[in-house]
């Protein structure tokens, strides 16, 4: 399986779920000391100013060398370049420090990166051992890293067994890709028996935390009543909700649906936009093609193609491209 946590951290998006752990690091810090005190490093980061959020953390240090977060906001300075020269391979360094004193996402930066290579040597066992340490603390990426580790598996049989344990582990602790790959699970049957309706659990689960590939499964599941109760209007606004949001395999259902008047009263032009939009993302469909001949809302060039012929619902659903490319192995 693609190790998804990667297309969110090769670019270092990581501003989101550091701010949330060094903030909730400095609290405790304060509580454990009986003090109110500002966090000046934190507070400096926060309103952008980085210089002075180094030396507050390097001031921290010099009180505690075993401040986590501290080191961990070092880190984080260094690999956005925010205040320091943009140092990637430093910054590893920084966060190796906070991840072996306890910083769950530290623990997880390192270990992925281990595992990839980047910045670092590459080391799938070393990075094994760090990812183990961010999920013994609850962290939800580095919980569904490993369950993905598992279905890989080092080119052996997927442990389906181990997987999904992490899996369930990253879902209770609130991992939107976590709850997605459960879904796929049971809606293929690898390692468990098929079961639609759970399927359907964990989509939706995930869509609610805003995952767009998991907006356009349940949409599917909602739009032909499998595993789901049947309502082709909510289907068609949690595609839209996808599509608004980029992805490509929503827009492109979209441009079905408005184009063949599946659930709705055909609307051409938003058949069309829906279809570029996709064509943007990289999905080109040539049984939309005809479109380009389309006039209006409604009407058609009669001296241009006509619209094909609108396939079933059922037929609808199984043009859905799968949106999980995991190597599976029975």
């Amino acid at each position: 399986m693609k190790i998804l946590v990667f297309y969110i951290y090769l670019t270092f998006a990581l501003l989101s779920p550091f701010i949330a752990l060094f903030n909730q690091s400095a609290d405790a810090r304060e509580a454990e000391n009986g003090s109110a005190a500002p966090d000046l490093a934190f507070g400096a980061y926060q309103r952008g100013d980085f210089k002075a959020a180094l030396v507050e953390a390097k001031k921290r240090l010099q009180i505690n060398p075993k401040d986590a977060a501290a080191l961990a906001l070092i880190g984080q300075l260094y690999i956005e370049g925010a205040g320091v020269n943009r140092d990637a391979k430093q910054a590893m360094d920084w966060f190796r420090r906070a991840a072996d004193l306890g910083n769950a996402e530290s623990a997880y930066i390192y270990g992925a990166a281990l595992l990839q290579g980047l910045n670092v040597p590459k080391d799938r066992h070393r990075a094994r051992d760090y990812l183990e340490k961010a999920a013994a603390l609850n962290h939800g990426s580095a919980l569904h890293l490993l369950g993905e580790m598992a279905l890989e598996n080092e080119g052996k049989p997927s442990d389906f067994s181990r997987a999904l344990d992490y899996f369930k582990r990253a879902d209770a602790a609130g991992n939107a890709d976590a709850s997605y790959a459960l879904g796929v699970l049971y809606k293929t049957g690898k390692g468990l028996d098929k079961d639609l309706n759970t399927a359907a659990f964990y989509f939706k689960r995930a869509a609610d935390l805003d995952l767009s590939a998991a907006m356009v499964e349940y949409a599917i599941m909602q739009f032909n009543g499998l595993g789901a109760p049947r309502d082709q209007q909510a289907a068609i606004a949690l595609l839209r909700r996808a599509g608004m949001a980029g992805n490509a395999v929503a827009q492109n259902r979209l441009a079905h649906i408005y184009a063949e008047g599946l659930g709705i009263a055909p609307d051409f032009s938003q058949a069309r936009y829906w279809r570029d939009k996709a064509r943007e993302g990289g999905l080109a469909d040539s049984a939309l093609d005809f479109l380009s001949s389309v006039r209006g809302k409604d009407g058609l060039d009669k001296q241009e193609l006509s619209a094909p012929t609108a396939p079933t619902q059922t037929k609808t659903q199984s043009l859905m491209p799968p949106t999980f490319q995991a190597p599976l192995k029975k």
